[in-house]
């Protein structure tokens, strides 16, 4: 297999490019003569690939947002269809964003059925809304998964579909270099109150409240809070009453060694979860949203818990306040027993990290067998 291959990806935000981009790398080595059309960031682009356009044009969330460009997104929809169609692609790949890839699958399929479909990342159906893998099903062939309990739902749906592994296992880690950086007296706390103005402005007062409750008992605990340039003012605005001054971090490097050297962790949920599950810090997840949107969740969800960690080690060992439950006087008796004794997390992260795939082939590279094997 890769005699004149020609693969067509879509990638449409960051998290994408670095899957696509690994992908690439791995497709490279099993099969050299391989050859890639498509739209791609940054980190696909460094693996040789020319965009059909920007990126980070398909890189806009919510309905407000996306109404004004409605128009151009259909047009950007219909193009990236016809260039998949002209480039000879054997497959189109579509990498996460759903909304963007499997409009365009749908218009290859109906154009050419004979190019085999392909997802990458399957959707959550294993947590809402179960009828979206149905209507996957009707565009994709087969599913790249990240999770190790996904396929059995992606082939009830009537698709193909392996477990890669998630990417957070081939993340780099640390140096001791750079986590002694932030050895010192007292507990260190990780703050990760989102990424997101709307997240992060509803969150963080209830994290500094939380905060002067932990101080408390812990006087000489010092707070570290890694973030994005891009919301670093803000974040500076929100935590400056905080009791505990946190020290903000843009910096990667640094970044990795506050993952490192933390003792515990107060966090937004999300996949963040499996990035302090790397790097064996224990954690806290709090999250509040609008009340509407979370009664529509709660309503809709199929799951008991939404922390990863809990869900792939099959434990509850994370603790999580969600919505009405976010608040400081709950969320502080279970961050200082969580900084007490850890042990329990520490067992379940080790085992979220095996079934992930940590220790074995690179997801990239396993992505790519599956690829090849599916053609």
């Amino acid at each position: 297999m890769g005699a004149g291959l020609t693969l067509f990806l879509v990638a449409g935000e960051p998290s994408g490019d670095r899957l696509g981009a690994a992908l690439m790398a791995g497709l490279r080595q099993l099969a050299p003569e391989v050859s890639f059309n498509g739209v791609a960031g940054p980190l696909m682009q460094s693996q040789g690939m020319e965009s059909l356009f920007p990126m980070e044009e398909l890189s806009i969330m919510g309905i407000v947002e996306v109404l004004p460009k409605y128009l151009h997104l259909k047009r950007r929809i219909r193009e990236t269809a016809q260039a998949c169609l002209n480039s000879g692609a054997k497959a189109l790949i579509t990498i996460d964003s759903p909304d963007f890839g499997l409009r365009v699958a749908a218009l290859v399929r109906a154009a050419d059925p004979s190019i085999r479909t392909i997802h990458y990342v399957a959707p959550s159906v294993w947590a809402w809304r179960p009828g979206r893998a149905e209507k996957m099903a009707r565009v994709i062939d087969h599913v790249l998964a990240l999770l190790p309990f996904e396929p059995p739902y992606m082939t009830a749906a009537g698709m193909t579909c392996d477990f890669v592994g998630h990417p957070v296992v081939s993340e780099p880690l640390a140096t001791p270099a750079e986590a002694a950086a932030f050895k010192g007296q007292g507990p260190l706390i990780l703050t990760l109150p989102g990424s997101r103005r709307g997240e992060v402005t509803r969150l963080a007062p209830i994290f500094g409240q939380t905060l002067a409750q932990v101080q408390r008992s812990h006087p000489d605990a010092r707070v570290v809070l890694p973030t994005l340039a891009s919301i670093e003012p803000l974040i500076r605005e929100l935590t400056a009453d905080w009791p505990i001054v946190p020290q903000i971090i843009t910096d990667p490097g640094l970044k990795r060694g506050a993952f490192a050297a933390a003792d515990v962790a107060l966090a937004a949920s999300g996949t963040v979860s499996l990035e302090l599950a790397a790097n064996d810090c224990p954690m806290v997840i709090a999250y509040d949203m609008n009340r509407l949107t979370l009664w529509l969740m709660r309503r809709a969800a199929r799951i008991d818990t939404v922390t990863l960690v809990n869900l792939v080690s099959e434990t509850r060992v994370v603790p999580e306040f969600i919505g009405a439950a976010c608040t400081p006087d709950r969320i502080a008796p279970a961050l200082l027993n969580t900084l007490a004794s850890p042990q329990a997390q520490q067992a379940a992260m080790a085992l979220t990290m095996d079934r992930l795939g940590k220790g074995g082939a690179s997801p990239g590279l396993r992505a790519a067998r599956s690829v090849l094997a599916m053609l």
